[in-house]
């Protein structure tokens, strides 16, 4: 796999050699709790239009995962409010796409908590 640009709240990272687990989309997490344990779980995004990781990711965070959560592959800036909203930490994207969406297109998306209606439901 190339290089890729970690996204965060505070802009694009370098990607840095870490030992990850990679889930494909439609992973059944419950098949997982043996592995909630591990420090960096990545879940693919083979297509723009595929969301499925969005509801991993999600159901790993109720199971207990604890540990950092990597949005890997087909994703563009308007998707990354909706990722960390639901438990990624962070995003993982090639070069391409970071090119073709500068850092402050996904910089405009990191206030996400100022959007989400379920902490202002929450107070």
């Amino acid at each position: 796999m190339s290089e890729q640009i970690i996204v965060r709240d505070d802009g694009f990272h370098p990607q840095t050699e870490e030992a990850e687990i990679t889930l494909a989309p439609d992973t059944n997490p419950e098949e997982l709790v043996d592995h909630l344990h591990r420090g960096l779980v990545a879940i693919d995004f083979p297509g723009f239009g595929d969301g499925r990781g969005f509801s991993l990711a999600r159901r790993l965070r109720e199971l207990g995962f604890q540990g950092r959560l990597r949005a890997s592959g087909r994703l563009i800036a308007d998707q990354y409010a909706m990722a960390r909203r639901v438990g990624f930490d962070e995003v993982a994207v090639a070069p391409d796409i970071a090119a073709r969406q500068p850092e402050d297109q996904w910089l405009a998306r990191a206030d996400w908590r100022d959007w989400d209606h379920r902490s202002q439901l929450a107070g």
